[in-house]
């Protein structure tokens, strides 16, 4: 395959497309790096119009939670609300399987009896 056969009008919808591409990329990290903060402040912002706190004021400037932290406040606030206990009934049983014979299973029909030249 020869790349001087492209036209330019494909080289012009790839690189365009691929232009599109990381626009729309750097367009979400950007949305999902403000959106916490938008957040943040909103919830200062309510909390100063009902006077319950004049400013919070945070040590750190750092208001993320690690996902870890969030997966194991999610499973607790999950199992509390729908009261799941881990209790298992402590009963282990083991069913042996019989198997039927099957002619299709067995290895005495794979074999050829076919007379080789020796």
């Amino acid at each position: 395959m020869n790349l001087l056969v492209v036209d330019s009008m494909t080289w012009t919808i790839t690189v365009l497309g691929w232009f599109i591409v990381f626009a729309a990329l750097v367009f979400l990290i950007g949305v999902f790096y403000m959106v916490p903060k938008i957040l943040h402040w909103a919830t200062q912002r309510s909390l100063q119009k009902k006077n319950r706190a004049k400013k919070v004021e945070s040590k750190d400037n750092n208001h993320e939670i690690s996902g870890e932290t969030n997966a194991a406040i999610a499973m607790g606030l999950y199992m509390f609300f729908n009261e799941m206990h881990d209790e298992e009934s402590n009963v282990i049983t083991i069913k042996e399987v019989k198997r039927r014979y099957s002619p299709w299973s067995s290895k005495i029909y794979g074999m050829n009896n076919t007379n080789f030249p020796r």
